[in-house]
């Protein structure tokens, strides 16, 4: 799939809530619906848009009251961290789904900044201009902490853990 699909599967508030559940633990539809508080229809129909731009796989399915249920991961929580070093929207299409990203983005940092809770923590916001191997080397240590993230991501709830929030932006900008 394309960056471009991943960007238009990911441009949901919901599907965004379930690549996190699915990075700690393979779930069915039912259980990440009673999860994240929504259906099991509504659940199943964004892991099918999920699965299909390659963003979550099927790692099992078992047999429940005389039916199927696959239980999905976050394709992430098993590949190395990479740089992506996408092309910048050339077309109003692609520019539109990159705002629709953007506004479920922001939408799901007001949902968890609701939920803030005391502890180490940190924001930034900025506009700057730095040279490119800072730059890259910048991009690499946010990515590198992002996969560490995933890869310690555990089940909601698993006793000794804590839920926490982390969304990161990182790309350059088009000379003024």
């Amino acid at each position: 799939m394309s960056s471009l699909d991943e960007l238009r599967a990911t441009a949901h508030p919901l599907r965004l809530r379930l690549l996190s559940l699915l990075t700690g633990l393979p779930a069915s539809a039912a259980e990440a619906g009673r999860e994240l508080g929504c259906s099991q229809a509504s659940a199943s129909y964004h892991l099918r848009v999920l699965e299909r731009a390659g963003l979550v796989e099927v790692v099992e399915t078992v047999r429940l009251r005389g039916g199927e249920a696959k239980r999905y991961r976050h394709a992430s929580s098993a590949r190395p961290f990479r740089v992506d070093a996408p092309r910048a929207s050339s077309s109003r299409a692609e520019a539109d789904d990159r705002e629709l990203f953007v506004d479920a983005l922001a939408d799901e940092l007001r949902r968890r900044s609701a939920l803030r809770a005391d502890g180490p923590q940190t924001s930034t916001d900025a506009e700057l201009w730095v040279d490119p191997e800072t730059w890259r080397s910048v991009v690499r240590h946010v990515g590198q902490a992002s996969a560490a993230l995933h890869a310690a991501a555990r089940a909601p709830r698993t006793p000794g853990t804590r839920p926490v929030s982390m969304t990161a932006a990182l790309f350059p900008l088009r000379r003024p």
